[in-house]
């Protein structure tokens, strides 16, 4: 797996993904975010774009992480996180922060070493930071907010039911 950053905002390159495969698809268009992605052998899996904090300068934000229909539960979102967070941390950023908004993305970001900062953004996103706190208190606690939501689906109800209790994973 090939992991490259395209470029960085506010000139991030645009980035044509097809909809039918990629979730968040429009979003890689806008030119005012930097791209990253995941290939292998030359064929694009995953995508990720990011910008610094409008106010916080030593802040960067992850805004959309897709990967490609067929390869999701791979754990590549979770490595281009952690590649991006990587980089942006030896460009200067102190802090490298995402919203998401259903429990398998926050296992993905648990995986990359992001912690639940105990905030929620936008609708019914759990804001996590790299870094972060990381105790199984902590997983939990952010587990506990997709519990109490209604409007789950079945294999998200089930997900959660496996992590009931369950050690945060490594």
């Amino acid at each position: 797996m090939e992991y490259a950053v395209l470029g960085w905002p506010p000139d991030g390159p645009k980035l044509r993904l097809d909809y039918r495969q990629f979730s968040y698809a429009g979003k890689f268009v806008m030119s005012n975010t930097g791209k990253a992605v995941a290939r292998e052998d030359e064929e694009l899996l995953g995508a990720l774009a990011f910008n610094e904090d409008r106010t916080d300068e030593t802040t960067l934000w992850l805004r959309y992480v897709t990967v490609r229909g067929d390869r999701r539960g791979e754990g590549i979102g979770a490595s281009l996180v952690s590649f991006v967070t990587e980089v942006a941390h030896e460009r200067g950023y102190e802090t490298v922060k995402i919203a998401v908004n259903n429990p398998f993305a926050y296992e993905a970001v648990w995986k990359a070493r992001f912690g639940y900062t105990g905030e929620q953004t936008g609708i019914a996103e759990l804001v996590c930071a790299h870094p972060g706190t990381r105790t199984q208190a902590r997983y939990q606690d952010g587990l506990d907010v997709y519990r109490a939501r209604e409007g789950l689906s079945a294999e998200e109800r089930s997900f959660l039911a496996r992590k009931a209790a369950a050690q945060p994973p490594k």
